[in-house]
């Protein structure tokens, strides 16, 4: 065999294999997306928020909408760049105060003290040391961790946001 007809083996490999995975994503479109929109950002796989709003908790009327919530707080956001697109300068959030550690999860999106500033960032790990359980948050764009955060530096989980 030579050089050329290798190649043109390779190139036919190619074609029968992009048809192949052209058929799977008509058949499962699921299989392939995960291949292409896995979420992760610098690396980092993203793990999505906890459901904090159930079904029964949402009335949709024809000229509104009802969230019922409890020691809930609405919040602007700064355009700090650390978690666009999910947060950005415009976003309205809609945060509820959490009574535990055990109401904060990896993927939560919570606002937090830090020194004089608010910070919102998301969790990437819960654990726990001996001072007691702390959180690890970071923002969706940026590289490096926050550090240790303790329940009581966190002012609220955010459970919706409005565009």
């Amino acid at each position: 065999m030579d050089k050329f007809q290798k190649i043109e083996l390779v190139l036919i490999l190619l074609i029968l294999f992009v048809n192949l995975f052209f058929l799977i994503s008509l058949k499962n479109p699921a299989i392939v997306s995960g291949l292409f929109f896995y979420e992760s950002i610098n690396g980092n796989d993203l793990k999505a928020p906890h459901d904090f709003v159930s079904p029964n908790d949402i009335e949709v009327y024809p000229e509104k909408i009802i969230i019922n919530l409890k020691n809930y707080a609405i919040s602007k956001y700064k355009d700090s760049g650390s978690m666009v697109p999910v947060l950005d300068d415009g976003a309205n959030g809609v945060g509820i105060t959490p009574k535990s550690e055990k109401d904060i999860h990896i993927g939560d999106i919570i606002t937090f003290k830090q020194g004089n500033s608010f910070i919102v960032h998301r969790v990437i790990e819960k654990g726990i040391d001996d001072y007691g359980i702390f959180f690890i948050t970071k923002g969706d764009n940026n590289d490096f961790d926050d550090g240790k955060i303790r329940f009581s530096q966190i002012e609220s989980v955010l459970v919706a946001i409005i565009y």
